[in-house]
């Protein structure tokens, strides 16, 4: 029935306008300028000590870190004539006039270094915790490998490790930060094998800093070479002993007595001389004296009385970084102190996660590290800088926070740096045609790397080459394959593109071709330093052309007995021939080079495969064959250039 008013239910429409004006009426009244009157900035006490405060701040995030809100900032700045909202940007002055006025005491910082500060605070807590000397234990001393290039720095770790670690390394140098662990006499000592090329020399001084010992490795039948004494400068920086191996003592040019003489002109003079270098002569190919030098370790490890807290948050640095398919992220680190777990939340300079697994340096998955134990670690957000040093967070929260913003932080740096330098640029090979000419020349390079370690040291000796009318910009530098973004971007900016144990894709080839983009791929890193460097000066050699001849995709993959993994493929683009230089790639990576051992259309052997067709393809000494892995045949032929 009709309630009064004639509403339905009986509720009277009458009283109900006049609730809805009371409320109108109040929301206005809260609203009115008179609640400016009621602020007073002594109503809540403001934090004691000095308060870091970012530039670029809101009212919204200054009021909380003063204990006031956003309204309180916003009332304020209008008081002042400043027109205002709460999510607007303040300048310097307008947070300072607030902070005065509120007498708080305040340091303004750029974006991303409040969150320093307070890994700073972390780390002053970690160094409290190890000043306790009762919780302090023996750890393995870790141990440098230094010297010039081809002195035997890895083949003298193959005999200490029994393993062959050389054999592996393209042009047989060292190109990757590797950390591993021995035992001697029921000890454990930590080496760390650093590249010996000169181009190395960042990562060398990384390993020098985290290192407690350095052997320095000097052939006798070559001496002391400029990269010798580099290596020395290195050690010294880093203010650890240093012992010195005298390799290849065998050969019958040694003279290991002339090299005694040259380290002592160094400063490093041998206990034989009177002097308290410890030196002892090896030979790593025959492993002579390897077991004299582990015990000379020994003993300096013995005197130095290394100590680690093993509890706790770890700490430690990042040797080595890269992305690996199927696993993401991965960097290998390097315990300096506490307990590294799996499920620690992490932060490694921008890169942060919790720690899904650690693998050790025989590959096998363990639950924790203490100090000086090197191992990979999964799980982190991206790929870490080499170099930088990693924390224990105290919450996932916490290392979100400072790896998101010194990300963000790094990019806005980054991205204000290149655009400020990138201008079109000159292919590679026409720009000795325009210093000819008296112009000064921009060469723009899309940088791409295996690993962040070679990454970071290939940028830095391009960077030296640069000469007065030739300047070298970085338009893009990353991990990975090279991809069609690449190609884009290199093809906007007139850049070059260089590979550097990468190889494109076959769509980005094709993208290349049609946006006349040059890509230049190596494996040895002085070979990208002589193409660059004679371009520079017009001495460009003889350019060999690879013709990729034909390219498979892996479909299949069957394993036969007293043969191994052969690949079912179908061959996508010219012809697969037996017996062809082979590239093995996954995601863009090359993962292995050989040649096609053999190649077979159903049950019979046959000389080549064209396009369209499916065969099956055996390689030689490689078995890790997986569907959607891409096998590229090449042949190489040489281009005289005038």
């Amino acid at each position: 029935m009709p309630g009064a008013g004639g509403r339905p239910g009986g509720r009277p429409g009458g009283p109900r306008r006049p609730r809805r004006k009371g409320r109108r009426r109040r929301n206005r009244e809260e609203l009115q300028p008179q609640g400016i009157a009621t602020y007073t900035p002594q109503d809540a006490p403001v934090p004691e000590g000095e308060v870091v405060i970012e530039r670029g701040s809101t009212a919204k995030d200054l009021g909380p870190k003063l204990n006031r809100s956003a309204a309180d900032v916003v009332r304020f700045l209008l008081q002042q004539g400043e027109m205002i909202t709460a999510t607007q940007t303040l300048s310097d002055d307008m947070i300072e006039l607030f902070a005065a006025d509120v007498a708080a005491a305040v340091r303004l910082v750029d974006p991303g270094q409040e969150q320093e500060v307070g890994l700073q605070q972390l780390l002053a807590v970690l160094d409290e915790e190890d000043e306790n000397e009762e919780d302090l234990r023996l750890r393995p001393p870790v141990i440098t490998v230094l010297g010039h290039v081809d002195h035997g720095k890895t083949l003298l770790l193959d005999r200490i490790r029994s393993a062959n670690v050389a054999g592996d390394e393209a042009g047989g140098i060292t190109q990757h930060i590797g950390a591993y662990q021995v035992e001697k006499d029921g000890r454990l000592l930590t080496f760390i094998d650093t590249p010996g090329h000169e181009a190395f020399t960042a990562m060398r001084a990384r390993g020098a800093e985290a290192t407690d010992i350095v052997v320095l490795v000097v052939a006798a039948d070559d001496g002391v070479m400029p990269t010798t004494v580099e290596a020395l400068a290195h050690a010294r920086a880093a203010e650890v002993p240093i012992v010195v191996a005298i390799n290849k003592v065998d050969r019958e040019n040694a003279d290991p007595d002339r090299v005694r003489q040259q380290l002592s002109e160094q400063g490093l003079v041998p206990e034989a001389w009177g002097g308290d270098t410890i030196m002892v002569e090896i030979s790593a190919l025959q492993n002579l004296g390897i077991d004299d030098l582990l015990d000379n370790l020994l003993v300096v490890a013995e005197l130095e009385d290394l100590r680690a807290n093993p509890e706790g948050r770890a700490y430690g640095v990042v040797l080595e970084a890269k992305l690996d398919v199927g696993r993401g992220p991965v960097a290998t680190v390097l315990v300096q102190r506490g307990l590294l777990k799996v499920g620690d939340p992490m932060v490694a300079g921008a890169a942060w996660g919790r720690v899904r697994a650690l693998i050790d340096d025989r590959g096998d998955q363990v639950k924790e590290a203490g100090p000086s134990v090197p191992v990979q670690v999964l799980g982190l957000s991206e790929v870490a800088e080499a170099g930088d040093d990693f924390v224990i967070a105290p919450d996932d929260r916490t290392a979100r926070r400072v790896g998101e913003t010194r990300g963000q932080y790094a990019r806005i740096k980054n991205i204000a740096a290149d655009s400020s330098a990138i201008t079109t640029g000159v292919k590679l090979e026409d720009i000795f045609e325009q210093i000819q000419k008296g112009e000064a020349a921009t060469l723009n390079l899309v940088l791409k790397a295996d690993v962040n370690g070679s990454l970071e040291a290939l940028t830095d000796s391009l960077r030296k080459l640069e000469r007065e009318e030739v300047k070298i910009v970085f338009v893009h530098r990353a991990v990975g394959g090279i991809s069609e973004n690449d190609v884009q971007l290199a093809a906007t900016t007139g850049a070059t593109i260089i590979g550097f144990n990468v190889r494109p894709d076959r769509k980005s080839r094709d993208l290349a071709d049609t946006e006349d983009v040059e890509i230049r791929t190596y494996e040895i890193i002085y070979q990208v330093l002589e193409d660059i460097g004679n371009a520079l000066v017009g001495l460009l050699a003889p350019e060999y052309e690879e013709l990729i001849t034909g390219e498979a995709e892996v479909r299949e993959v069957f394993r036969v007995p007293r043969i191994g993994a052969v690949a079912g493929c179908y061959v996508r683009s010219g012809t697969i021939t037996r017996n062809a230089g082979v590239r093995f790639l996954r995601e863009g990576t090359i993962i292995w080079k050989g040649t096609v051992n053999s190649l077979r259309r159903f049950k019979d052997d046959v000389r080549e495969v064209a396009a369209g067709f499916e065969c099956g393809i055996g390689l030689s000494d490689f078995q890790d064959l997986k569907p959607g892995d891409v096998i590229e045949t090449f042949a190489r032929r040489e281009i005289p250039r005038s």
